[in-house]
């Protein structure tokens, strides 16, 4: 309306302006119904444009009384929206605060005004009823959702919560099933139906789920890798002591697998190659530990690596587990290694300078256990004493505790497995259940031959000969003689065949 008045206003302008240059005023005469008027031309423009104004002016006033009540309708409606918006976000911020009975009223009131959006105040008051602790009412609210297309999702996983909040297991199973097979994006129901067959021991099925999910894009690559991978690794260690051959094969098909998708995962690296060592393919066996040990070093690894052989001569297996350590000389556990490649191949100057790289390492049994073996293999037995007094109250390391009393690597139950393959999914770190538990594992601490020497400075004994202090004659009276001196004893010598009662046996 306004650029429309400009515009004719501009006309107006420029019409005036182009009859005053030319001086000809121009002459302009309408007759109408026998009515004659004779006017110059710039006012017949004038009088026309303004005309049309007024009229443009009377139109616009008549349409707006006849919209009038229209525009009065989308007035109120505004005013409900916004309304019903207004009590919806703070209904939903009640719930969220655990205001059950806010929440609530704030659902009634959302349910007379959000008629546009009657989903909202569903879930509204799905949630509200939830807040309020009013369990029946929930799922009623959440069942409601079911009867709508778009509402189905949300509806499946409120009543899977309730069910699970209610100890019903399978009922809550049964929805995230039906939610996945709803949505190929609910990351949830997957998450769900993972964790019931982790915890049921279902690791082919937990496969199928970790393949559907990186076909589905609820994961990316590396986390369904790090699954599919300790999956395998979990599964073969159940077929591991099957009595069928056909058994024994899958699970040594398996544990190559899990080790070829992910060198660094111990578990399935270690079982790996004590399977194919069992099978004969020991050089196959060396090749999986020494990929592992460039990819993620671990106690375990060495261990198995060391125990691949039992033909060689000390000096050869401490070449050989030397060779091992300069795969990944950098890490902690191969300047560890180095150290106990010497002491193995009878090497005591090579430990001692192989040890000085974990000077700045913090006290750990292990640690203490091994400069107590460096100590005594150098010939300072009052040396490896200390370190084996500072073993006993040093913390352990979880890596470590992966060894049960036996020395089996990663002996665990189902459930162990079942918590490890979540962890190491998600994170990529091991998880060290024994550590957790505290349970017994292979020992930190050797049993050394150290007997304790007479030269040890804090182990010699008092003077040979008794200190007696004079005493006064009639200290015990008249009658009574003085007691008489106790007998000399012989020094007791310390005997060289005894050891350290609380040093457990070395691991070998």
């Amino acid at each position: 309306m306004i650029r429309a008045g400009l515009l004719l206003l501009l006309v107006v302008a420029a019409a005036v302006t182009i009859l005053a240059v030319t001086g000809d005023a121009g002459r302009a005469s309408v007759v109408w119904l026998g009515w004659r008027a004779d006017t110059t031309a710039a006012a017949a423009v004038l009088i026309t444009l303004i005309a049309a104004l007024l009229a443009q002016a009377l139109w616009r006033l008549l349409m707006w009384v006849v919209e009038a009540p229209d525009r009065a309708a989308r007035a109120r409606a505004d005013t409900r929206r916004r309304q019903a918006n207004e009590v919806l976000t703070r209904g939903f911020l009640a719930a969220a605060a655990g205001d059950g009975s806010e929440a609530r009223r704030l659902a009634q009131k959302a349910a007379d005004l959000a008629d546009e959006a009657p989903g909202l105040a569903r879930v509204l008051a799905a949630q509200a009823a939830e807040a309020a602790g009013d369990a029946q009412a929930a799922h009623a609210a959440y069942s409601a959702m079911l009867g709508f297309p778009e509402m189905r999702l949300a509806g499946h996983r409120g009543l899977m919560t309730l069910a699970a909040a209610q100890g019903d297991r399978e009922g809550a199973l049964r929805h995230a099933e039906q939610a996945f097979a709803l949505a190929r994006t609910a990351r949830w129901a997957w998450r769900a139906l993972l964790e019931a067959r982790l915890e049921a021991g279902d690791w082919d099925g937990a496969l199928e789920l970790v393949q559907g999910a990186l076909d589905r894009k609820i994961v990316s690559p590396i986390v369904a890798e790090r699954a599919r991978s300790a999956l395998l690794a979990a599964s073969a260690a159940r077929l591991e002591h099957a009595v069928e051959p056909k058994g024994r094969a899958l699970a040594l098909d398996q544990a190559v697998a899990a080790a070829k998708l992910q060198p660094g995962f111990a578990p399935g690296v270690v079982m790996a190659a004590r399977l194919l060592a069992a099978d004969g393919k020991t050089q196959r066996a060396a090749q999986v530990i020494e990929a592992a040990w460039k990819a993620q070093p671990h106690p375990a690894l060495w261990l198995a690596y060391r125990d691949l052989r039992t033909d060689e001569t000390p000096r050869g297996r401490a070449d050989r587990l030397r060779d091992l350590a300069a795969l990944n000389p950098a890490e902690r556990e191969s300047r560890i290694l180095f150290v106990e490649q010497a002491l193995i191949g009878g090497d005591p100057a090579g430990a001692e300078e192989a040890a000085k790289a974990l000077e700045g390492e913090p006290v750990t049994a292990r640690i203490a256990g091994l400069r107590a073996r460096v100590a005594f293999a150098a010939g300072r037995p009052d040396e490896a004493r200390m370190w084996m007094a500072h073993g006993v109250a040093a913390p352990q390391e979880p890596d470590w505790t992966d060894l049960d009393p036996e020395g089996r690597a990663f002996a665990y139950q189902p459930s162990d497995w079942a918590r490890l393959v979540s962890a190491f999914a998600e994170t990529g770190e091991l998880v060290h259940p024994r550590h957790e538990r505290r349970e017994r594992t292979m020992s930190d601490l050797p049993e050394l031959p150290a007997p304790y020497m007479e030269r040890a400075p804090f182990l010699e004994g008092a003077p040979v000969e008794p200190v007696l202090y004079p005493v006064a004659e009639d200290a015990f009276g008249d009658d009574e003689p003085p007691p008489a001196a106790p007998p000399r004893t012989p020094p007791r010598r310390p005997s060289s065949r005894r050891r350290l009662a609380s040093a457990p046996r070395a691991a070998k």
